[in-house]
């Protein structure tokens, strides 16, 4: 069930619309962070039909000489009681312990010289990736993207009625099966986690765009490939009030000395397994700082009205 687009289609294919209204958003049957279940109006927009490849953020980089956060100098001053020395530029890898593990951090590092052209800080994209989504991209680098193109980052409303796909409250973008007569509908981690990577699909980290079959809406990768920016910052659905959280909001509580807002991520990722992390679902949703950049997240645009 191999639903990759042909040719340039996945480089030149026009935004979708999506027609707005009313509709569920969030879950009460899953992670605590996406209750309650509600009814949210979100005005007509359209979408792109996939991620930002690299090709497309390497024609921006091209055209603008823009450096990324993960490119750029790291400020002393924001790292008080940090030697200098270890302030290099870099973002976050994962790379896969040679035994089973628990702790997240033994499979995350923080690697300098890691950035969006060579995301494991060798190698380069140019070698087989141009159509994968573009990742180690922080949020400050993704809104930059989208207002070169004139767009915006989506909202977490916009973006879960997009990948929701006109299934109002099916638990995954295809229905509520997870692997509907046995396919696998999307690029999420086969095997056991987070050691053994079976790589089911022929790919261990990201997939070119469009390799997997489109929503309903015809948008592809919304559910695994790469976790997505959305521009709303992150609070438990349930505080979130009458007029959205303010950057202050959205701190970590376990983080008391850092004053680093973070927004909220959808979609899952290539790194997501229903034993650690099943997050590959329209309503899932997780918090990400947006200095960090990392190798499982990335973006896709959206224009209103």
């Amino acid at each position: 069930m191999d639903g990759r687009m042909s040719g340039d289609e996945s480089l030149t294919a026009p935004m979708v619309a999506v027609a707005g209204g009313v509709g569920w958003m969030g879950s009460d049957n899953h992670y605590p962070e996406e209750a309650p279940a509600r009814q949210i109006e979100v005005g007509p927009f359209r979408i792109d039909r996939h991620p930002v490849t690299n090709r497309q953020f390497a024609a921006f980089v091209a055209a603008t000489g823009y450096v990324t956060v993960a490119e750029r100098p790291m400020d002393p001053a924001l790292y008080p009681g940090v030697d200098p020395r270890r302030l290099k530029p870099g973002a976050l890898v994962f790379t896969p312990p040679r035994a089973e593990a628990a702790h997240w951090r033994q499979w995350w590092a923080y690697v300098p010289g890691a950035f969006w052209l060579k995301p494991e800080a060798r190698g380069s994209v140019y070698r087989g990736r141009l159509d994968h989504p573009v990742v180690c991209v922080a949020f400050e680098d993704a809104a930059a993207y989208a207002a070169w193109t004139c767009k915006d980052l989506p909202t977490e409303a916009e973006w879960e009625l997009a990948a929701r796909g006109g299934l109002e409250r099916a638990t995954y973008a295809w229905g509520d099966e997870r692997t509907p007569d046995g396919y696998r509908m999307a690029n999420t981690w086969s095997g056991r986690f987070p050691h053994q990577n079976l790589a089911a699909d022929g790919f261990d980290r990201t997939s070119p765009v469009g390799f997997y079959p489109a929503n309903g809406f015809g948008l592809h990768d919304m559910i695994g490939n790469v976790w997505e920016w959305t521009s709303d910052y992150f609070v438990n659905a349930a505080a979130s009030g009458c007029c959205g959280p303010k950057p202050e909001d959205s701190y970590d509580p376990d983080l008391p000395g850092v004053t680093v807002p973070r927004r909220v991520v959808k979609g899952g990722s290539h790194l997501c397994h229903e034993s650690y992390c099943d997050r590959c679902r329209p309503a899932a949703r997780q918090p990400q700082m947006q200095d960090t950049a990392t190798t499982h997240i990335g973006f896709r645009c959206v224009v209103r009205g």
